[in-house]
């Protein structure tokens, strides 16, 4: 079982900017003398609920400041980003980590970055796909060329190859929350993220979906076996001496920070959107997910992935909001949680 960290660059009320992406760097560090598996950054514009604009520059800081753990993006949001340039900046992270890094990649949601950077609703809507192959394209072969509804250019050389460490380039994992995100995802033979909103039924069936997908579309069982593998689980983790003790953590911090960071969220199109009671999803995410103490949250860990078959987990360490609670959450996941979990 590999268990990572995920990094959103959550500002809690009360907090700045740079002090929330100073424990953002600081738990990755952490996690690394832990002996967790890997780091995995979101991105998120304009809103309080995740300050990192760009999950591969945050990546690039990291892997200069570690040597051996991983490095993903959970996700970079390929609607507002052209699919060549973020290909470029993978193979180049790939290429100078050693191969430490993994390009996780989205559709994030219809928010007013698409008006921003120019995307559209249209490149939410229905331009995923496209996007999604002429990046695998770029990251697979020598020369592409596109003749797209979206991008449409001559055929230019791949420049830096990502296979010159003699291997292929750097995974990329989509993040899936709708059936069709996971047809999509399981046709081209890649891996699944899955949210933290998601119970242990869901995901597999996320899972389920998956497999018959990846097998109706011809995929061998190799490649099935090996993709199906590489599915990651993202929750929250808190650890503390009791379950009340670290419920009360994150119920006394994270609806706050939820409240405002889910709020600044603006539709593209100005539309009115339902947004999630924030005591009750932080209840909900407690019920889901390792929150407790080092004992329960391995049995948590074993018991979503024997129900899933998942065997990865990108586990959000900061819902204290506290930087000193946050680098002990990182330490004991390394040395309370992982033994029990060999």
């Amino acid at each position: 079982m590999r268990v990572g960290t995920f990094v959103l660059a959550a500002q809690f009320p009360g907090q700045g900017q740079g002090e929330v992406l100073h424990r953002a760097v600081r738990s990755a560090e952490l996690a690394e003398s832990a002996g967790l598996d890997a780091v995995w950054l979101a991105e998120h514009h304009f809103v309080p609920y995740g300050v990192c604009p760009s999950a591969v520059t945050l990546a690039a800081f990291l892997l200069g400041r570690t040597s051996t753990i991983g490095v993903g993006t959970a996700v970079s949001v390929l609607p507002t980003a052209h699919p060549v340039a973020l290909g470029e900046q993978a193979a180049l992270l790939h290429i100078t980590s050693g191969g430490r890094f993994t390009l996780g990649v989205g559709r994030g949601g219809p928010w007013v970055d698409l008006e921003v950077f120019g995307g559209g609703i249209e490149a939410f809507e229905q331009g995923f796909p496209e996007s999604l192959d002429l990046l695998t394209r770029w990251l697979r072969e020598p020369r592409v060329g596109a003749d797209g509804p979206r991008y449409s250019f001559r055929e230019v050389p791949v420049v830096p190859r990502p296979d010159e460490l003699d291997e292929p380039g750097p995974p990329v994992i989509v993040a899936c929350t709708s059936p069709n995100s996971v047809r999509l995802a399981a046709e081209r033979g890649l891996p699944m993220l899955l949210g933290m909103h998601c119970g242990d039924e869901e995901k597999a069936g996320m899972v389920e979906l998956w497999q018959l997908t990846a097998r109706a579309a011809g995929l061998s069982p190799e490649v099935i076996a090996a993709a199906g593998a590489e599915h990651v689980s993202a929750g929250v983790v808190q650890i503390a001496d009791s379950r009340a003790d670290a419920v009360e953590a994150l119920v006394k911090s994270m609806p706050g920070w939820l409240q405002r960071g889910l709020a600044a969220h603006q539709t593209v199109d100005g539309s009115a959107r339902a947004m999630r009671n924030p005591l009750s999803y932080t209840e909900l995410l407690c019920d889901l997910h390792p929150v407790g103490t080092a004992r329960l949250c391995a049995d948590r860990l074993a018991a979503t992935s024997e129900r899933t078959g998942i065997t990865r987990f990108a586990l959000l360490v900061e819902g204290s909001g506290d930087l000193a609670v946050t680098e002990e959450n990182v330490v004991r996941l390394g040395s309370d949680v992982l033994p029990q979990l060999a």
